[in-house]
């Protein structure tokens, strides 16, 4: 599955009862909602899912339940980093036993590591396994950025390392990424706000939290660029833009949320100490998608 792998990837969020479990029925639910519209791989257990509040048997049953849900339909990536790297191969090697296509690797956070750090949590992670690796560069949470040589010399040398997804938000990077590191490392951008035009730049894909609310439309993007119909696709990216901008505006694991509850698919709250989105926030993004769809 992974020698066509890239397109819409679904960050996809991590439902919870009012308990604070997690839900079962609303994550398959979830999951059918993104691959019923078009998206061509899922996520699980990243930013947008709330690992960081998840203990690491949570993250395996998320990892069961939506491999074992989507059923081939699309690729499942599966988000495996973790604050030590003993944790980060158990959960990666469980991962691949459960049926994983790609793992997700994002680097510890808190302290940030040194540049010899880094290669050797890179290095021992992926040696543990035979799956493909999919790098999480992510400077706001682990006080680290992975430059574009940095990033392509590990594509170069560790032989199951394939893609990166990139959330510096450095638009620069992504271009070097896409126009002289291709060959080394596939680009899936991670700022949803970027997908269009990193798309129309080559990159492998895009992974778009907002996907959980809008899959339909975001999928329609990615499908009129690859056929050659930019007018289409930027017509389809200008619809959808507005929602975007009204979840990046706010916080975004609660606008996520809450758009889905305003979807009509409500998947609890963010697990705490995160709260509801403030009203004023719902009311703007419940906006945004009534202009989408009015």
């Amino acid at each position: 599955m992974t020698e066509s792998f890239g397109g819409i990837l679904t960050a996809l969020a991590t439902p919870f009862d009012e308990s604070g479990k997690v839900d079962d029925t609303l994550l398959r639910r979830l999951v059918d909602r993104s691959v019923d519209g078009g998206v061509d791989a899922l996520v699980v257990g990243g930013g947008t899912g709330e690992f960081t509040t998840l203990s690491e048997e949570e993250r395996l049953h998320l990892f069961d339940v939506v491999v074992e849900h989507t059923a081939g339909r699309v690729p499942v990536v599966a988000q495996t980093g973790a604050i030590t790297t003993s944790a980060a191969i158990r959960l990666s090697r469980a991962a691949e036993r459960t049926g994983a296509d790609v793992l997700m690797l994002s680097l510890p956070y808190y302290e940030p590591l040194s540049p010899g750090e880094v290669r050797r949590y890179i290095t021992e992670v992926a040696g543990s396994v035979e799956l493909p690796i999919m790098l999480y560069n992510n400077p706001s949470t682990t006080g680290v950025n992975m430059d574009a040589g940095t990033l392509a010399a590990f594509g170069r040398e560790i032989e199951n390392v394939r893609y990166v997804k990139d959330s510096s938000k450095d638009w620069e990077q992504a271009l070097r990424l896409i126009h002289h590191h291709s060959d080394d490392i596939g680009l899936i951008m991670g700022w949803d706000s970027y997908s269009f035009s990193a798309l129309l730049e080559g990159a492998t894909g895009v992974m778009v939290g907002a996907a959980n609310v809008v899959p339909e439309e975001i999928s329609a993007v990615a499908r009129a660029i690859r056929a050659g119909d930019v007018a289409t696709a930027r017509e389809e990216w200008r619809r959808v833009y507005p929602v975007i901008d009204a979840m990046l505006a706010v916080p975004f694991v609660q606008a996520v949320k809450a758009g889905l509850r305003l979807r009509g698919e409500p998947v609890g709250a963010p697990r705490e100490p995160l709260e509801e989105l403030a009203p004023e926030d719902v009311a703007s993004l419940e906006a945004a998608l009534n202009a989408l769809y009015r």
